[in-house]
C-alpha cells in the first residue's frame, strides 16, 4: 500500500472487515510484542509482574479454594500467568497464536522443570481437550472476537471443563469499549517500535459503530524511508452485563458472578476490565 491509499481510504470500515486482528502470528510482529509483554515498563501488553503475582494469588485463593486443578489458558502469551499456577501445584495447557510467546513460555517452562503443555494455535480453531477445572481467558481478549467467533469460545470452553469447572473472564465494560471507538485520531513516530523495526510514521484513528455496538481502531504505519504504508485494525465487540450472562447462562454456564478485577477489589490501573466467574452446570446437555 502506498501514501494514496490513506487518502482513498474507507470512511468508517465495518468492524472486523479489514483483518480479525494486529498480526500476533506474524513471527517479527510476535518477536516484537513479546519485548512489550515482558517489559516492567508499562502494562499495555501484559501486566507487570507485581501484578501478575496479586491475581495468581487471587485466583489460586478465591476461584480454586487453594485446591490444585487443570488450568487451560487461553490466550496465555509468554505464560506468565501459567508459570505461576503451576509453581502452586496446578497442571497447566497454555494456547497461543503468537509464536515467539509460546517459544518463551516452553523455554521458561524448560528452564524451571514445569510440566506446562504449550500450544501454539488460534483459539478459535484450536482443541481445547477436556477434563479441567477452571479455563481461563483474560485481560480484555474475550471482545476481540466478534460475536460468532466469541460464542464459539464460550461453547468450547463449556465442552472442555468437567462438571462444576469453572469459567474465568475478564471482559471489558460497554463503556470502555464505547469510548475506544469515540477516541480521537491521533499519531507517532518511532524509531522502532511494535509495528516496525524500521523509523516509521504511525496514525491511528477510531470508529464507533453504533448499530453492531463494535469498536474498531485502525492504523497506517508509514515507513520513513520508501514511503511503504501498511494497514492494519483490530475491533472490540461491546456487551453489557446483562449481554455477558446471558452467553454465559446460553452455553450451560451457571453462578455468574462479577468482580471488580482479577484482584476481587478494585486493582489500580485497570479501568475498564472486570472478572465473571461461572460454573459449568451439572450434568447439563451440550448446547
Amino acid at each position: 500500500m502506498q501514501l494514496l491509499d490513506i487518502v482513498e481510504r474507507t470512511p468508517a470500515p465495518v468492524p472486523w472487515a479489514e483483518g480479525d486482528n494486529i498480526p500476533w502470528h506474524e513471527p517479527e510482529f510476535s518477536a516484537r510484542m513479546l519485548h512489550e509483554h515482558l517489559t516492567q515498563e508499562h502494562d499495555a501488553a501484559s501486566r507487570r509482574f507485581e501484578t501478575i503475582d496479586r491475581h495468581v494469588d487471587w485466583i489460586h485463593h478465591q476461584i480454586l479454594a487453594g485446591q490444585p486443578t487443570r488450568i487451560l489458558d487461553l490466550g496465555c502469551g509468554p505464560g506468565l500467568y501459567s508459570q505461576r499456577l503451576t509453581r502452586l501445584g496446578h497442571e497447566c495447557v497454555g494456547i497461543d497464536y503468537s509464536p515467539a510467546s509460546i517459544a518463551y513460555a516452553q523455554d521458561r517452562a524448560a528452564e524451571e522443570g514445569l510440566a506446562i503443555r504449550y500450544v501454539h494455535h488460534d483459539i478459535r480453531t484450536a482443541d481445547y481437550g477436556r477434563g479441567f477445572g477452571l479455563v481461563m481467558l483474560i485481560y480484555g481478549e474475550f471482545n476481540i472476537f466478534g460475536p460468532t467467533d466469541a460464542n464459539r469460545i464460550l461453547r468450547k470452553a463449556h465442552q472442555a471443563l468437567r462438571d462444576d469447572g469453572g469459567l474465568l473472564l475478564e471482559p471489558h465494560t460497554a463503556a470502555i469499549v464505547r469510548d475506544m471507538g469515540q477516541a480521537a485520531p491521533n499519531w507517532y513516530t518511532a524509531r522502532q517500535g511494535l509495528f516496525s523495526d524500521r523509523p516509521h510514521l504511525c496514525l491511528q484513528e477510531n470508529f464507533w459503530d453504533e448499530v453492531r455496538q463494535a469498536a474498531t481502531i485502525r492504523y497506517w504505519v508509514v515507513d520513513a524511508r520508501s514511503g511503504g504504508t501498511t494497514r492494519y485494525a483490530q475491533s472490540f465487540q461491546a456487551y453489557t452485563g446483562d449481554q455477558y450472562r446471558a452467553m454465559l447462562e446460553s452455553k450451560g454456564f451457571e453462578r455468574v458472578e462479577t468482580y471488580r478485577s482479577l484482584a476481587g477489589e478494585a486493582d489500580g490501573g485497570q479501568d475498564g476490565l472486570f472478572a465473571l466467574v461461572s460454573h459449568k452446570r451439572r450434568q447439563a446437555q451440550e448446547p
